[in-house]
């Protein structure tokens, strides 16, 4: 038997259980805290045992800030900044692999291997370089010797003076080959240091971050180009909403930004716009607003939905009550009202919205306990005692 039947039969014994018991007291209604009491066809009684049985929950109405804010959904996305895709410009064998996906990389830290044709005739082309650079300044030093002795011979001297310019410019060459194919300057230096030759390249972590793609296996051919493997810094997260032309005047970069997502109901992110786009979609009439968010936790997560308030007013203290308290009538929205022995159906009047409250203008006052939990029951109990009376009249 669900809930609302149990409440219903419970209920139901409740009110016919007094028919008929002409010795029980008439209730007297109490005063509200308006000052007025409640009329007795928004009254219902309920016993704390019934209470108790169906969930009734209360709530008390308090005081806090109300800030007016504008309500956007966004979408939560890394920076471009803080987004790397490793590649190679020429191809190659994955040699070896030293990341997983997860891991947390420092800025140039090794993360791929790969053994490459062209790494190996770029390296043998600089190592005969190097050794023609290095015949050539001998010689260039020797003529120069000799010339500066008396005994040297001024067309040895110039022949061989261009044919060391002619070996720098070939060494020069072969080095910036290899800074093409993504060797630094520690490498090339320690490659002229021990003449290996070897065709392998480790690729390093351009960004610090976190690898979150992983596109190759130990032994396989990429091509030119392929991703292989993609790094994020998450710990700075931008989300992007979309807001109404009309609203456009009353956003500007720096106003703060509330963020809340259904993965965590009761986490608050706070961030500030760091951008607003300069060109109305012209299909939605909406235009772009960016917040930069702290995630050092790293609760968002790039492509999650986000609820986007931007605060366009701090506000002041007023009374809310729970948005789950306030059921709607037509145009009228009410909320039942413990007071004493019975609940009273009270009508108020709401104003501005803020996270799962809404501001009340009329109808409550602070201390008084509304029900957030079974109100749509004590309604339609209600409207059942109602139609009772009006069919017996």
């Amino acid at each position: 038997m669900n809930r609302q039947l149990l409440f219903s039969v419970i209920l139901l014994g409740v009110f016919c259980s007094g028919c008929g018991q002409s010795d029980l007291p008439e209730p007297t209604p109490e005063a509200s805290a308006h000052g007025k009491p409640p009329a007795e066809k928004d009254v219902i009684y309920l016993p704390a045992s019934v209470q108790e049985l169906v969930g009734i929950k209360l709530a008390e109405v308090r005081y806090r800030k109300c800030p007016t804010v504008l309500r956007a959904l966004g979408t939560v996305q890394v920076p471009r900044p803080q987004t790397a895709i490793v590649s190679h410009a020429f191809p190659g064998r994955v040699a070896e692999i030293r990341v997983e996906v997860g891991d947390w990389v420092k800025k140039g830290q090794p993360l791929v291997v790969l053994e490459s044709k062209e790494v190996g005739e770029a390296k043998a082309e600089f190592y005969k370089a190097l050794a023609d650079w290095e015949l050539a300044k001998v010689n260039l030093a020797r003529e120069e010797r000799l010339l500066k002795e008396g005994i040297g011979v001024g067309k040895n001297f110039l022949t061989a003076e261009a044919e060391y310019k002619v070996a720098q410019a070939n060494l020069d060459a072969a080095e910036k080959r290899l800074h093409v194919l993504g060797f630094t300057e520690e490498e090339v230096k320690e490659m002229a240091s021990t003449h290996q030759i070897n065709p392998t390249l480790t690729l390093y972590a351009p960004i610090e971050g976190k690898v979150v793609e992983l596109n190759v296996v130990r032994g396989q051919m990429v091509e030119a180009g392929t991703p292989i493997l993609t790094l994020i810094d998450p710990r700075v997260l931008w989300i992007d909403a979309e807001i109404y032309e009309k609203d456009i005047a009353k956003v500007k970069i720096g106003q703060r930004v509330e963020i809340r997502t259904v993965a965590y109901p009761g986490e608050v992110f706070t961030g500030k716009i760091s951008y607003v786009s300069d060109v109305v979609n012209p299909e939605t009439r909406t235009i772009t607003v960016r917040t930069e968010v702290p995630n050092e936790s790293q609760l968002l997560k790039p492509g999650m939905f986000a609820d986007v308030d931007i605060v366009l007013d701090e506000g002041e203290k007023a009374i809310v009550v729970p948005s789950a308290a306030i059921l709607e009538e037509g145009d009228r929205k009410i909320v039942f009202v413990k007071e004493a022995d019975h609940f009273v159906r009270r009508e108020i009047t709401t104003g501005a919205v803020y996270e799962a409250c809404h501001q009340v203008l009329s109808g409550l006052e602070v201390g008084e306990q509304v029900v957030v939990e079974g109100n749509h029951q004590l309604r339609s109990k209600l409207y059942e005692e109602l139609l009772k009376a009006a069919s017996v009249d």
